[in-house]
């Protein structure tokens, strides 16, 4: 009955998810379109058109504040949406950018390897990935060159199955080798059925080409 209940789940979440065949990113993945997190503690706001005139927020504190909600052991998906805002708040100075980086990289070198460790290696990589796709080509990048992608596979290798982190590996690989893209969704849907924001984050983000890969190769077994 449970596992009847489960597939019921499931099958509407994939037809949600379905009806979002239209949509497509405008943007950078990491950085335009929002993670939602609920109620979750998380830097201030900031949108897109952040200037550090705007408002009152100290770019200074920003490796400060970070560090300080991540190292709250919150949940995968306010680790990203974190990144995300820490990345438009440190485009505004090239050494709080640098200084956010560094320390995350500091962090995730030193950490052990077990599934605590494997949290600051996500965080390093995500914020990597995150640098690429909103530091402007001709701006001071600290993340050229670092493969954050890479540490964040390496994570979910040290953690085995987490659904949230799959799903930040589908945001990094949009546009990558479509199996590779695919098998991270397929991976996160697996487990959206019990985190409804996890399913909202999916359903509000992926095209229908996607989806429909997943559903015959879902089909198929």
């Amino acid at each position: 009955m449970i596992s009847r209940a489960s597939s019921i789940v499931s099958a509407v979440l994939m037809a949600i998810v379905c009806t979002c065949a239209t949509r497509v990113f405008a943007g950078p993945p990491l950085i335009c379109h929002p993670i939602e997190i609920g109620k979750a503690p998380t830097l201030p706001w900031v949108d897109l058109n952040y200037q550090k005139a705007d408002n009152s927020y100290n770019l200074q504190n920003l490796a400060k504040d970070t560090l300080a909600v991540l190292d709250a052991k919150p949940a995968v998906l306010v680790r990203m949406e974190t990144l995300r805002r820490a990345t438009l708040y440190a485009r505004q100075d090239p050494q709080v950018a640098k200084e956010l980086l560094t320390r995350l990289r500091a962090r995730a070198t030193e950490a052990p390897a077990n599934a605590g460790g494997a949290l600051a290696w996500f965080d390093f990589g995500y914020l990597t990935e995150a640098y690429k796709q909103w530091l402007g080509k001709n701006e001071p990048n600290p993340a050229t060159g670092v493969d954050g992608y890479g540490w964040v596979k390496r994570a979910i290798e040290q953690r085995g199955s987490d659904p949230e982190m799959e799903f930040a590996a589908a945001l990094i690989t949009f546009g990558a080798p479509a199996g590779e893209h695919r098998n991270h969704i397929q991976k996160a849907l697996a487990g959206a059925s019990t985190d409804a924001l996890l399913a909202q984050n999916l359903a509000s983000r992926f095209g229908g080409e996607t989806m429909s890969g997943i559903l015959t190769a879902q089909a198929a077994k």
